[in-house]
């Protein structure tokens, strides 16, 4: 039988990192052309509340003629959009009060101060990005899970029994709506597995899964970059969970431990330490193993840009960034090598190779 699968689309590009004051930046149809220009098919664009220039959340939620308008206008200026982005809103849906005063600043000025409305507000945006995700066409919606549990990481001091448990159910019970909400809209929720979140890596994002009861919508953004700076193998990542990725950023990234830091970084800048993200190409990443098994396993999402560097400017990061990702993409074999060599069946014949009476 042929196969069907069409393969990783892209190139796309994830704008977070782009988005300024100064044209073409500074505006929807300027940095979709800026984007196209560059040779990019798609578009994955972030939803904060603080720029609605790009998209407005709530409008996008609420007006069919609203989306049908920003995907026309991404069409005529050559990309589509490939997916929405909650990632700071989705950070607020869990914050460790250590972390207040710093991740105040993702949430409007108002609510600064004020945990507990905050998190309102973050479930609120999730479920808006559900609706706005469904009214412009699209299937997967990316995002990170938040954190009670990080400042507790490390197991020392040693943690009380059960605080584990208690951390990812009430995870659990914050995002149990909005998965719900986006099992309504039809979109997957993507996590991304990301340091500093509660689903950091494989393990983490099994006890979300259990503890949602392995809700069908609970999906991956996969992110080689994060789980190479944790020293996961990144490709028995897809191999294990390659059923729950939905999502797929193309970062690349380098480790190189020392005498005097690790995996840790020992809270050096980013030039400094053993873990540091790099520009496509520069890293240590094997792009070529991870697009032959995604393909493998049949994704057929976006492959997404995400430019960060500590190195290289983000204009060449871009520029390079489209053909670096056009050179992985492969186009799925619709039959077997060896067909040429095929030879008829049946299941009499099958029985004599095998020395077998001709019936059962």
């Amino acid at each position: 039988m042929p196969n069907t699968h069409q393969g990783i689309r892209g190139p796309a590009i994830f704008l977070a990192q782009f988005i300024g004051d100064e044209a073409p930046f500074d505006s929807l149809d300027g940095i979709a052309r800026w984007a196209a220009e560059h040779g990019y098919q798609a578009i994955q664009l972030p939803t904060a509340t603080a720029d609605s220039r790009f998209i407005d959340l709530h409008k996008a939620a609420e007006s069919q003629s609203y989306c049908d308008e920003l995907n026309a206008r991404c069409e005529k200026a050559g990309v589509v959009i490939s997916e929405l982005s909650t990632h700071l809103q989705g950070q607020l849906v869990a914050v460790h009060p250590a972390c207040d005063d710093l991740f105040d600043d993702f949430a409007p000025v108002e609510l600064h101060g004020k945990p507990q409305e905050r998190t309102e507000w973050a479930i609120e945006q999730l479920k808006l990005a559900a609706k706005a995700s469904q009214r412009l066409g699209l299937t997967a919606h990316a995002t990170f899970s938040g954190a009670l549990l990080w400042p507790f990481v490390y197991p020392w001091p040693q943690r009380p029994e059960g605080l584990v448990e208690e951390g990812f159910n009430e995870l659990a019970r914050r995002w149990r709506p909005i998965l719900e909400a986006f099992e309504e809209a039809g979109v997957d929720l993507c996590f991304e597995i990301h340091p500093g979140e509660d689903l950091h890596d494989g393990a983490s994002f099994e006890r979300f899964l259990t503890a949602v009861d392995n809700h069908p919508r609970a999906k991956i953004l996969y992110d080689p970059s994060h789980l190479l700076l944790q020293q996961l193998d990144y490709l028995e990542f897809i191999d294990r969970y390659h059923e729950r990725i939905g999502m797929f950023h193309v970062k690349d990234a380098e480790f190189n431990p020392n005498g005097r830091s690790g995996v840790y970084g020992g809270y050096q800048g980013w030039v400094e330490r053993p873990g540091r993200f790099r520009s496509l190409g520069d890293g240590q990443i094997d792009f070529s193993g991870i697009f032959s098994r995604l393909t493998q396993y049949g994704f057929d999402g976006w492959a997404v840009l995400e430019w960060e560097c500590c190195i290289k400017d983000a204009a060449q990061g871009a520029a390079e960034g489209a053909s670096f990702i056009q050179a992985h993409l492969i186009q799925p074999a619709d039959r077997a090598f060896d067909d040429f060599a095929g030879v008829t069946t049946s299941v009499s014949r099958n029985r004599r190779i095998l020395g077998l009476p001709s019936h059962r």
